[in-house]
C-alpha cells in the first residue's frame, strides 16, 4: 500500500488530539496493517468481508482529504451524540481517542481502523433505525424496523467523499428535529430548578381567588402559557392560560382546572424529557420515506391525519382499541390500497368466541342482527344447532353483520391488507368521539367524520369525490372502491410532538408502552440530566 497509513495533520485537526511523533512518522508496511485489520475483524463477518472486497484500503486512517473529511464527520458526530438523546458510554469514544493517541505502528494504526468502524456501525445502527428493538418491549410494537445492514453502510460511507453519508444518518423530518429543539428546552428548565411549586389538587375556576390561584398563575407563567402578572383572581388571562395548557395536553379546553389538568400541570419537565426522548427514538423507528401522501393515525392523540407534502390537509377525532392485553390497537405501517362501501362485518375469531359463543349457548336467538355462516358461507340455521356443544377451540361456525346503518362498521372501512386485521372504519357509536379519552374498540381505528376522509382520498381520482361516494352508498351493496394510488399508513403512539406550527404537544400514556420503552433506553444507557427539576 502506498502512503495511506501517514497522519496528516487534517486527522489530529479533526480529532483535538495530540499524538506521538512515532505515529505521525510511521512507514507504510501494508503487511502488518492487513494482519491487524484480519486478526481484528475475525469474528465480525460481515466488516471482515468487506475489508478483504475492498483490497483492506482504510476507511478511516488514509492521508487524503476524504479520509480528513470521513474522520472528522464521525468525531463530529460523536461529540454530537447528546443532541439525539444517544448514550455516550455506549459508544465508549474515549477508549477510541486513547487508541488515536497511543497507536505508534502500524499495527496500532490497523487497530485504529477496525475501532472506528466498529464505533461507526454502533452509531449509524442506533441512529438510523434506533437504540431497542420494538418487538423486544411490549407486543403491541408490531413495527418492523427498516434497518440498513452493515455492509450497506459501510459501502455508503465508503462511496461518500465529503462525509454527509454520517451527518444525514439521523431522520430527515422535520418533527425529529422539533423534537431535538424541544428536547435542548427541557434540559435547560430541568438545569434551571423546573416549573416552580406544583399546583394542590383542588379544582379552581374562572372568579376564584386565593393562594391557589397564585400557584397556577406561577406555574403557568415558567412554563410559557402566559405572561408575568400581579392578579391575585382566576381572571381571563388565567382562564386563557388553562385552556392554551389544556389544548397542548389534549386535554378538554374548558378553562377549569380540574384533578385532570392540575395532575397533568404538576407534572415535572423530567417526565416531559423522558417523553421526548421516547419519541426520538419512535421517530427513528419510521420508514425513511414517510410518503409525500400518507395517512398518520397518533394512537396516543387518538386522532386521524392525511398528511400532504408534509402538511396536514385532513384531521379528523379515532376512537382507538381499548386498554386491555388482547384489544390494544397496534404499531406498524402499511399502505391503504382500497376503501369498502357498505361493508359486511365478518366477525372476528377471537370475538365470536370468546363474546358470542357464550350468549348464543345461554339463547340461540341471541345477537339475531348476525348471521351465522358454514364454512362455504351458507346460513346456518341457529334454531338447529345445539350451541353447548362447541368450545372456543372448535366451534364450526362463522358470523356476519350483513350492511346497514346499525353495522358495527359503519357505512365505510378503509382497507390495508395486514395480518393484525386492523384497519378504519365508520362507526354508529358516534357518541363516543366527544369523549377525552377515545380508547373503546376492539383494536380498530374507528373514525369520527369517515365520509369525509373518503371524500380527500378519492379526490384525486374522482372528479366529485362526494358525489362518486354517494352514488355508491345509496345502491346500499357491498362494494370495494380501489384507490387509484396505494396510500402509506402509519399507526403510531406519540406522546410527545410538535404541531404544524411548532406548538408543543404532550398526550397520556394511556397503554403505558412509553414507560417500557423508557426502561429499555435506561438499560441501553440513555439517562436524564443529573439535575433534576
Amino acid at each position: 500500500m502506498p502512503s495511506v497509513f501517514r497522519t496528516c495533520t487534517s486527522f489530529l485537526f479533526a480529532a483535538g488530539f495530540a499524538v506521538s511523533a512515532s505515529f505521525a512518522h510511521a512507514g507504510t508496511d501494508s503487511t502488518a496493517f492487513q494482519m491487524a485489520v484480519a486478526e481484528s475483524t475475525a469474528g465480525e463477518k460481515d466488516v471482515a468481508a468487506f475489508y478483504r472486497k475492498n483490497g483492506f484500503e482504510p476507511l478511516w486512517v488514509g492521508d487524503t482529504a476524504e479520509h480528513a473529511k470521513r474522520r472528522a464527520a464521525l468525531i463530529k458526530a460523536l461529540t454530537s451524540l447528546h443532541l439525539h438523546g444517544l448514550p455516550a458510554g455506549r459508544y465508549d469514544a474515549q477508549s477510541l481517542v486513547a487508541m488515536m493517541e497511543g497507536a505508534d505502528t502500524i499495527r496500532d494504526l490497523g487497530l485504529v481502523e477496525v475501532q472506528m468502524t466498529r464505533v461507526f456501525l454502533q452509531y449509524a445502527n442506533d441512529l438510523q433505525g434506533g437504540l431497542v428493538k420494538p418487538s423486544s418491549i411490549d407486543d403491541g410494537l408490531v413495527r418492523k424496523v427498516e434497518r440498513r445492514s452493515n455492509d450497506q453502510h459501510l459501502i455508503r460511507v465508503s462511496s461518500d467523499p465529503s462525509g454527509a453519508y454520517i451527518n444525514n444518518l439521523a431522520p430527515q423530518s422535520r418533527q425529529y428535529r422539533a423534537l431535538m429543539k424541544q428536547k435542548i428546552a427541557l434540559e435547560q428548565v430541568i438545569a434551571q430548578g423546573g416549573w416552580g411549586a406544583t399546583v394542590p389538587v383542588t379544582k379552581q375556576e374562572f372568579g376564584d381567588t386565593g393562594p391557589n390561584v397564585i400557584k397556577l398563575r406561577n406555574r403557568l407563567v415558567r412554563m410559557g402559557h402566559m405572561k408575568p402578572t400581579a392578579s391575585p383572581s382566576f381572571d381571563a388571562a388565567l382562564l386563557s392560560a388553562v385552556q392554551s395548557f389544556q389544548t397542548a395536553h389534549g386535554l378538554e379546553p374548558d378553562g377549569v382546572a380540574g384533578k385532570g389538568t392540575i395532575t397533568e400541570l404538576n407534572r415535572p419537565a423530567s417526565d416531559r424529557l423522558k417523553a421526548v426522548l421516547v419519541a426520538l427514538e419512535r421517530e427513528r423507528w419510521l420508514p425513511e420515506e414517510r410518503g409525500t401522501r400518507h395517512i398518520l393515525v397518533n394512537q396516543a392523540d387518538f386522532s386521524a391525519k392525511i398528511v400532504d407534502d408534509g402538511l396536514v390537509t385532513f384531521e379528523t377525532r379515532a376512537v382507538i382499541g381499548k386498554n386491555t392485553h388482547d384489544r390494544r390497537s397496534p404499531e406498524f405501517s402499511d399502505q391503504m390500497e382500497h376503501m369498502v362501501i357498505n361493508p359486511s362485518w365478518y366477525v372476528p375469531r377471537s370475538i365470536i368466541t370468546k363474546e358470542y359463543l357464550p350468549q348464543l349457548q345461554s339463547d340461540p336467538n341471541a345477537v339475531r342482527h348476525i348471521e351465522i355462516t358454514d364454512r362455504t358461507g351458507r346460513q346456518v340455521n341457529r334454531e338447529a344447532v345445539d350451541f353447548t356443544q362447541f368450545t372456543e377451540r372448535d366451534f364450526p361456525f362463522a358470523m356476519r353483520q350483513p350492511p346497514s346503518r346499525s353495522n358495527a362498521l359503519g357505512l365505510v372501512k378503509f382497507m390495508f391488507p395486514n395480518k393484525y386485521n386492523i384497519y378504519l372504519h365508520d362507526t354508529p357509536q358516534k357518541s363516543l368521539f366527544a369523549r377525552e379519552v377515545r380508547a373503546f374498540s376492539h383494536g380498530c381505528i374507528r373514525l369520527a367524520q369517515p365520509f369525509e376522509f373518503a371524500y380527500a382520498l378519492l379526490a384525486r381520482q374522482e372528479e366529485d369525490p362526494k358525489a362518486f361516494f354517494h352514488r355508491v352508498l345509496n345502491t346500499g351493496k357491498e362494494t370495494q372502491v380501489n384507490l387509484d394510488q396505494p396510500v402509506p399508513v402509519h399507526l403510531i403512539y406519540r406522546t410527545a410532538y410538535v404541531g404544524p406550527k411548532g406548538e408543543v404537544q404532550y398526550r397520556r400514556d394511556v397503554y403505558n408502552r412509553d414507560r417500557k420503552i423508557w426502561d429499555a433506553l435506561q438499560k441501553a444507557g440513555v439517562a436524564l440530566p443529573d439535575v433534576q427539576g
